[in-house]
């Protein structure tokens, strides 16, 4: 990715100030892989409406088929021979599907007695044995569904038989390796023969996380009642002080820190993920628990539900920039009133994507020569910012006319902060003095003040964030006389505790591998090897076999920033429901670690080329590979890909990362002045060009929060921008967004705002989960007789020994009475 200094040559379709504009120069197909394919000539191309529905994750089968790679399709049939060969042995002239329940078990007794032998490598065929049962016993299916339908049923029997300890146990044996780990860090290159044992063990974690986590309508009360001690298992650990889940982010620190590079990356994310969606609930079940929280506080119910309020929006049509030049540059046929002016207004969206701090006089667009050095590992060279025309068409395409619905889809929210504000103002403008916080004196004030005063009292909403700030406020003030606070031990509360100490490190590391996995990023020597569980060990020969590969090596990063997207929204969501600070402790530390340029880079690319690409070959997916013929693979068919109208998991982690984002940047000033200082605003815009409503939900809020700090100019050059914000966006009552005029927009010091929260944070954390043993605030016992009637515990040969201990500890020692004296 070229960086936007003023060094290179001129894009294609696009000509330095002074010079005539050069027709577009073909791209090198190499090129396009790795470096961001910025090319903007789909804007010229309307995207079509994308029928996608958002939710917790994709499909049954297709979460279980991006498990393993294609480099992993030949030990699917090693499974299935390590199984069979110990089966025929154990129960002759019979099929598993033929067994009764009780014979199942008895079998599987047998195979988990197996894994108990010293032996390693017949330790790791049992264990093959093992994922052959929860992969479903392929040989014996004839479908695609009969798979699923026994990988779910042999999910739930070796629950019950206790394989998932005995493989955590293994699992703890593998990362505690260091013969594996050091014979990993001296070979030159990493391949999938590095890591099998763990990708096994892994692998049957996982089956059973996700086929017993999935509910069914026509599943057993049995299974319902092993799903329930399933996630209490994992969410509260009996035999361990910490969260499985724990043990998942530490191999992901171990693995960013260099001491493992041999850990399969992808499966320990999928894995981490699906377990914490488990544990912690989805988004549905978040909603639940949000509005039981509100009850629980005396709160009034939400205004609506988001979830059905962003499945019933539709996608508005983005500006298709290469019409309106065409049309600007026709002349007015005679007789008709010119729409040029409409036209320009339009138009300018490509030219007046201007420096936000710039005055608004001038018109020479100087994004060309800015170049902004910050970022992850200095990597960011964020944004290429000349935007570039495309080719003019040959002919004038239709314009899509957008009905929108009638009313907006939001109800407004007004916050107790904005009451005060608008109060404040009022009387010093009216009265000439302020009260404080009172919002309910009202004397002086014209009549339209308090009619304004009372609808915004209306439409007050109090969240459960603001409770608990208030709540921390008052503890932090009287400790002694509101004694202890009462925690409620969640899931939630339970990994935070156990997160707390290393959370920083946590959030790196999955950074780190978003950096790698993102398709905008260099190549770089120095960078982790996020491929070392889908590389083969025989490097490909072939064409055909490269190209498989490629395909593999794409599908396997967008799975890794699926996982990693999926898993930091999850901990954002429901760490800010079970206590705003938490929410905020893990927030800081990602802006830390500079996560928000590095999701502005990751949008810095072809984003339609992205939600659109064809990285995956359906007929080597499992569990089709294993009960359908396959038929020959040729370079046609692989470039040909699925007849999907885009790829499921590309759009779910483009609407996960700008949920992040927005969860990062929301009501803080210094954060949404990184949104301008990295120049945000074209690269949000060219993810417009994507027609989904959510996603479309997601940008337009990030671009609301900056229109104030982006100048006259740019708002009146991006009308349609702003009207698509007025029409999908929650408005709030008395927010200035629209035009700038707001007090927050002023360029103030943001540093006191983000040193002011970790303040808080601190104390937060050090008041609930630093408990001193001895607490200042501890009784102390002051009565002689008391203390010296305690009875003490003494070890067993003190009797034995005490005449020793009196001699020379007491009458040995000289007592200097003088020193008495002294003290007083």
């Amino acid at each position: 990715m070229e960086a936007a200094g003023g060094g290179g040559a001129p894009g294609p379709g696009r000509a330095r100030p002074g010079q005539p504009q050069q027709q577009p120069q073909p791209q090198p197909k190499g090129r396009e892989l790795f470096r961001g394919q910025r090319k903007e000539s789909e804007g010229s191309v309307d995207c079509p409406n994308l029928e996608f529905e958002y939710g917790d994750a994709d499909g049954h089968g297709a979460e279980l088929a991006e498990l393993y790679s294609y480099t992993e399709e030949p030990e699917l049939s090693h499974n299935r021979r390590c199984f069979e060969e110990d089966f025929h042995t154990q129960v002759p002239d019979r099929r598993w599907l033929e067994l009764d329940r009780a014979q199942q078990k008895a079998y599987v007794m047998r195979l988990l007695d197996g894994l108990e032998v010293v032996n390693r490598d017949k330790r790791l065929r049992v264990a093959r044995a093992i994922l052959y049962l929860a992969q479903g016993v392929f040989g014996d299916c004839d479908n695609e569904g009969d798979v699923l339908h026994w990988s779910r049923h042999n999910s739930f029997l070796l629950y019950q038989l206790g394989t998932f300890s005995a493989f955590l146990e293994l699992l703890n044996m593998e990362i505690e390796n260091s013969q594996a780990c050091s014979s990993a860090l001296r070979k030159p290159a990493i391949s999938l023969a590095d890591s099998t044992e763990l990708r096994v063990l892994l692998s049957v974690m996982y089956l059973m996380v996700e086929n017993i986590r999935v509910e069914q309508e026509t599943d057993p009360p049995e299974w319902k009642t092993c799903r329930e001690t399933f996630r209490m298992e994992l969410s509260f650990p009996v035999h361990t002080e910490e969260p499985f889940a724990l043990l998942l982010f530490m191999m992901v620190t171990k693995f960013c820190s260099g001491h493992a590079p041999h850990f399969p990356m992808k499966k320990v994310l999928l894995l981490l993920w699906k377990v914490l969606l488990f544990t912690l609930g989805g988004f549905e079940a978040l909603q639940a628990m949000k509005v039981r929280r509100r009850e629980e506080l005396g709160l009034p119910p939400l205004p609506e539900d988001s979830i059905q309020v962003v499945r019933g929006m539709r996608a508005a049509s983005p500006p298709t920039y290469a019409i309106e030049l065409v049309e600007q540059q026709q002349p007015p046929k005679r007789g008709h009133r010119s729409r040029r002016p409409l036209m320009k207004q339009d138009s300018l969206d490509i030219y007046n994507e201007r420096d936000p701090f710039k005055n608004d006089e001038g018109g020479v667009d100087e994004e060309e020569n800015d170049d902004v050095d910050s970022g992850i590992e200095g990597e960011l060279d964020l944004m290429e910012r000349d935007t570039i025309i495309p080719a003019m068409p040959a002919q004038r395409l239709p314009i899509e006319r957008v009905s929108f619905p009638k009313g907006l889809p939001w109800a407004p929210k007004v916050r107790q902060k904005d009451i005060e504000h608008f109060l404040e103002a009022s009387r010093n403008k009216f009265i000439g003095f302020t009260l404080g916080q009172d919002t309910e004196t009202l004397i002086g004030l014209p009549r339209p003040i308090h009619e304004s005063v009372k609808t915004l009292k209306q439409h007050k909403y109090v969240s459960i964030s603001d409770v608990q700030i208030k709540n921390e406020e008052e503890l932090e003030k009287c400790p002694m006389s509101l004694g202890e606070e009462e925690v409620q031990e969640t899931p939630c509360e339970v990994l935070y505790r156990a997160m707390l100490y290393n959370l920083p490190q946590y959030m790196i590391a999955l950074l780190k591998i978003l950096l790698a996995a993102a398709p905008t990023s260099k190549a770089k020597t120095d960078s982790i090897n996020i491929l070392a569980d889908v590389l083969p060990e025989e490097m490909p020969i072939t064409v055909l076999q490269s190209m498989k590969l490629g395909i593999d090596v794409n599908r396997h990063k967008e799975i890794i920033v699926k996982s990693i997207s999926a898993l930091l929204l999850l901990l954002l969501k429901h760490f800010k429901l079970n206590h705003i600070y938490q929410f905020e402790y893990v927030s800081q530390h990602l802006v830390f670690a500079n996560c928000i340029p590095l999701i502005l880079k990751f949008f810095n690319q072809n984003i339609l080329s992205y939600i659109t690409a064809k990285n995956s070959i359906s007929v080597l997916d499992y569990p089709h590979c294993m009960v359908c013929d396959l038929p020959e693979l040729t370079a046609e068919s692989l470039e040909a890909g699925d007849n999907n109208q885009f790829c499921w998991r590309n759009l779910f982690s483009c609407i996960n990362l700008l949920r992040i984002l927005n969860k990062l940047t929301k009501w803080k000033h210094s954060r949404t002045m990184m949104l301008v200082v990295f120049k945000s605003a074209p690269i949000l815009k060219r993810a417009l060009k994507v027609k989904q409503a959510m996603m479309q939900l997601y940008v337009l809020k990030l671009l609301k929060i900056q229109t104030k700090y982006l100048g006259r100019q740019w708002r009146k050059s991006n009308m349609k921008t702003m009207s698509a914000i007025y029409q999908k966006v929650r408005h709030r009552m008395n927010d200035d967004w629209a035009y700038g005029n707001d007090i927050d927009a002023r360029p103030w010091d943001f540093q006191a705002e983000e040193c002011t929260l970790r303040a808080n944070i601190e104390a937060f954390n050090s008041r609930r989960y630093d408990k001193p043993q001895d607490s200042e605030f501890a009784p102390v016992d002051n009565c002689l007789q008391s203390v010296l009637g305690q009875r003490l515990e003494l070890p067993e040969d003190f009797h034995y020994s005490y005449e020793l201990w009196l001699e020379r500890e007491v009458f040995s020692q000289p007592i200097r009475w003088e020193e008495l004296l002294h003290c007083q």
